[in-house]
């Protein structure tokens, strides 16, 4: 049984403002030692600000507030007091260095040293090797980060908090580039780490993982706590309630579209060895849903449609005509668009504001003698603003101080500005909170009923059942299965992204 005496972090009345923004407002938060404490909340509601806070990146506003970790009042002025104090973040963004090794990353800091400060590399390597073992995962100690999959860098990015005897582990998204199988061994490290007495706090949008391993819920709204709950007393509908200030009746809300035309035709596509002669049609008005497993060839799929990279072989038929793709720029002339699966590298220009950023594309038609003209980019930019619910202080605020399911919008709107015929979604709702999921569904509903044929990738298979009219299999970069609206199950869709 937990008694207080164990509570490891105790916070009482934080608050931080940034400019135009409140933060976090008179916060109250604790964590008890071999707990799991999941954090959720819709993007902006005051999450990360809170962890970086207690991780000392952020210092908190001057007031009466407190911060007690291990009974000791602390003040952290930077993140190497609180590393020092065994409290370990792990961001979603990596922090890797690329090029040194999986073993020079785990232990990074404190590298195991002989006389005269000489790296003892026997003992990093050895050491190193029990961690993959650990984790269970097949890279080598000596392999370099950059070598590795997003998923295996996200491994040796767990693999630091085990490397260190930490008190307190702060996990932000950590499976959000993880398969399934190694989600498993995430959660069974967590339970392992969690039975030594570590408490952790885990911060995910994702409701079957929170419900799956945490202890205890604190829900987040506006940098205000709307409530802490025991997992095993509440339900998803109540967090949801909570986290959005309503009920959330229906994910997934679909109106009865007009199917048309066939918009494109792929016929036996191929590219390198990740696509092997795939073949597969999308009409106007419909919602095409690709699924399959990590490694199934979905992306590059998209990525040769799109004229990101060249097909070694295939054919595409755009309104039942041959064309050739090859470069985005085509794409774009053809009609066509692709929300990428990362929107921050590929997706947006963090730095830019967001109208540069909605009106990128049309920029060609936007200008006079080389001179943009600001009034049809602040008409564009208020237009679709309004349309999509694009929550921003202005026009001019920097499109990287958005949440995620803001972000996610303004790329989806630089697309539809242009009135396209097909547009591509590759993890449309990867990493924003569920109110947000709800509205960029609503609007993949909304563009189909528009007519425009939208081709949906998905890792989600909830999300993936409930938007799609129809949905391709995938496995190994071959199509192994077709099925529609009203015949799809969860049980069906693994078999087929299984089958040999």
């Amino acid at each position: 049984m937990i008694i207080e005496n164990d509570i490891t972090l105790a916070t009482s009345g934080i608050s931080k403002s940034f400019p135009g923004v409140k933060a976090l407002d008179q916060f109250d938060f604790s964590v008890r030692k071999g707990e799991v404490h999941a954090l959720v909340g819709e993007n902006g509601a005051g999450k990360s600000t809170l962890m970086k806070i207690l991780s000392g990146i952020y210092t908190r506003d001057e007031g009466k507030s407190s911060i007690i970790f291990q009974g000791n009042t602390v003040n952290y002025q930077d993140p190497t007091q609180a590393l020092n104090d065994g409290i370990i973040l792990i961001h979603q963004e990596l922090s890797l260095v690329q090029e040194l090794t999986v073993a020079e990353n785990i232990f990074l800091g404190h590298l195991p040293l002989k006389t005269f400060g000489r790296v003892d590399w026997k003992e990093l390597f050895d050491n190193t090797e029990k961690i993959i073992d650990q984790l269970k995962c097949d890279f080598k100690p000596s392999d370099l980060v950059s070598t590795l999959s997003i998923a295996y860098q996200q491994m040796v990015e767990i693999g630091r908090a085990l490397s260190r005897d930490a008190k307190l582990i702060f996990f932000d998204e950590p499976t959000a580039s993880l398969t399934d199988t190694e989600v498993e061994i995430l959660f069974e490290n967590i339970r392992n780490l969690k039975a030594k007495g570590t408490a952790i706090v885990y911060i995910s949008h994702k409701m079957d993982e929170i419900f799956k391993i945490s202890d205890r819920i604190t829900v987040m709204r506006d940098g205000r706590k709307t409530g802490t709950l025991k997992t095993s007393e509440t339900s998803r509908d109540e967090v949801i309630s909570l986290m959005i200030g309503r009920e959330l009746k229906d994910l997934f809300q679909t109106t009865e579209k007009n199917i048309g035309k066939e918009v494109l035709r792929v016929e036996n596509l191929s590219r390198d060895n990740y696509v092997k002669d795939v073949s597969f049609n999308i009409r106007s008005g419909e919602v095409l849903g690709l699924y399959g497993l990590v490694g199934a060839g979905r992306s590059e799929t998209a990525e040769a449609i799109f004229g990101i990279v060249q097909k070694d072989g295939g054919k595409f038929f755009l309104d039942e005509k041959e064309v050739t793709i090859s470069n985005p720029k085509k794409a774009v002339t053809l009609g066509m668009g692709l929300v990428p699966e990362d929107r921050k590298v590929q997706g947006l220009i963090l730095g830019m504001a967001c109208d540069d950023n909605l009106t990128l594309p049309r920029l060609d038609n936007m200008h006079k003698f080389g001179f943009l003209k600001n009034s049809i980019q602040n008409d564009l930019f208020r237009e679709y603003a309004e349309k999509l619910s694009i929550s921003t202080p202005g026009p001019k605020q920097p499109v990287g101080k958005l949440s995620g399911g803001n972000q996610q919008k303004i790329v989806i709107g630089k697309w539809i500005s242009l009135n396209p015929k097909l547009l591509i979604l590759d993890e449309p709702t990867r990493g924003i909170d569920v109110g947000s999921k709800a509205e960029i569904h609503g609007l993949i509903d909304q563009m189909a009923s528009e007519g425009i044929a939208v081709l949906v990738i998905s890792s989600e298979m909830p999300e993936i059942i409930g938007v799609s009219d129809r949905i391709i299999t995938m496995r190994e970069g071959r199509v192994t299965d077709e099925f529609f609206r009203g015949d799809i199950t969860e049980e069906k869709l693994i078999r087929a992204c299984a089958q040999n």
